[in-house]
């Protein structure tokens, strides 16, 4: 049986899988590595410049204007630092696969890139180079990073809620001269910035000046929206996974790059036994669970192979090989005619017991049929009649492809 290129590569990238068991370990380590490397460099490119802004610190005075803030003018490079520090936090949400980490890693590689891009211009240098590497490799990965849990809601909840806390603390100190009474200490300002952040508004100490209103509309408007979404991000994950669990079950995991192996009979044990023997990713879907279970749990699918909605959950339009492997040849023929109507790519095998049969199977386009029993008889039939039993004869005997001369 010849297979096409892209076969021999999915091929070999399903026997890669399982000899390295990637499953465990690819792609969420090697781009949490990535990306914690990433807001790294960002952070140790940050500090030089960020050390220029301690001097300002000493002289820095609660002002009524953003105009009259002198810290401002060496702020610049803190939102490079900043994203650094949220980079290496979002790594550790890559290590568990999570949604919400990819999402923001993605926003922020793209932030960090345009940021470099303004400060070295068009110029390639090894620093762009591996962020837009990073870039493309989380768009290449992106099905991977598909859960949406607990942990990821609350490091959202977290992150969100310093960095609001961080900056309503910082702007009531540097706005302080343009409140009434003026807000002149940090513990006045965290003070306003949770009386404000939560609504309660006591009015003992009110903006008075353009800027200062300004600043606590943001607050506000802030406050509400991070308080709330961060609430939603803990809580509707907790909830959508058990209404899931609850109304359609466990969610089963997905199937590709497999054989699909249907049925129940030594036949179909022996190639489980032989695929699998050779790093080989493989799902037996059979009609009603065995007695014995001779396959691993997870690689065991109940059901009806000649309904479509079944094979489609099974993976076969995904699958390297759909082998139909049950002990009545009507059934065998059925099957293979849903997959051909779902539109399989891999190659399709199918068992014939009774030889009357064989043209039939042809004709509706098997790749390769497999004949056990008609094999059994022409040998008993050969060794008899004291014919030679060469080894072509054998193996054109035992398989019989899908037209005549093709190759095996």
């Amino acid at each position: 049986m010849r297979w096409s290129l892209r076969q021999r590569f999915f091929r070999f990238v399903a026997k890669a899988r399982v000899v390295l068991n990637l499953d465990v370990w690819f792609p969420q380590i090697p781009m949490a590595l990535a990306v914690g490397l990433l807001g790294g460099l960002a952070i140790l490119n940050a500090l030089p410049r960020l050390t220029r802004i301690f001097p300002e610190l000493a002289g820095l005075a609660p002002s009524a204007s953003l105009t009259q803030a002198p810290l401002l003018s060496a702020l610049g490079t803190v939102p490079e630092a900043i994203v650094g520090i949220v980079l290496l936090l979002m790594a550790i949400g890559l290590l568990f696969r999570s949604r919400f980490s990819w999402a923001i890693t993605l926003m922020l590689a793209a932030a960090m890139l345009a940021m470099l891009l303004h400060h070295y211009g068009f110029v390639w240098s090894g620093v762009v180079a591996y962020n837009a590497a990073i870039l493309m490799a989380l768009l290449v990965f992106r099905r991977h990073f598909a859960h949406t849990s607990v942990a990821a809601g609350t490091l959202f909840a977290a992150i969100s809620i310093l960095l609001l806390m961080s900056y309503a603390v910082l702007g009531s100190y540097v706005l302080g001269a343009g409140f009434s009474p003026p807000i002149m200490n940090l513990v006045n300002a965290l003070y306003f910035s949770v009386v404000t952040m939560s609504t309660v508004g006591y009015g003992d100490i009110v903006p008075k000046s353009e800027d200062a209103r300004i600043f606590v509309i943001s607050i506000i408007i802030l406050g509400i929206t991070v308080f709330a979404t961060s609430i939603s991000a803990v809580v509707v994950p907790l909830v959508n996974g058990r209404m899931q669990r609850l109304l359609m079950g466990e969610k089963r995991r997905s199937h590709r790059s497999h054989y699909l192996i249907i049925g129940d009979n030594a036949l179909a044990q022996n190639t489980y036994r032989a695929l699998r023997a050779r790093h080989l990713s493989a799902l037996v879907l059979v009609p009603v669970h065995p007695e014995r279970l001779w396959m691993a749990t997870e690689d065991l699918m109940i059901g009806d192979a000649t309904d479509l909605d079944v094979l489609r959950r099974a993976g076969a339009q995904y699958a390297l090989g759909v082998l139909a492997l049950r002990a009545n040849d009507s059934e065998n023929a059925f099957i293979i005619l849903a997959a051909r109507e779902l539109g399989v790519s891999g190659k399709t095998v199918a068992a014939v017991q009774n030889a009357k049969h064989l043209e039939r199977l042809r004709q509706i386009g098997v790749d390769l049929i497999i004949s056990p029993e008609v094999l059994g008889g022409e040998l008993l039939a050969l060794a008899l009649s004291g014919e030679n039993l060469a080894g072509d004869v054998i193996i054109h005997k035992l398989f019989t492809a899908k037209a005549e001369g093709a190759e095996i």
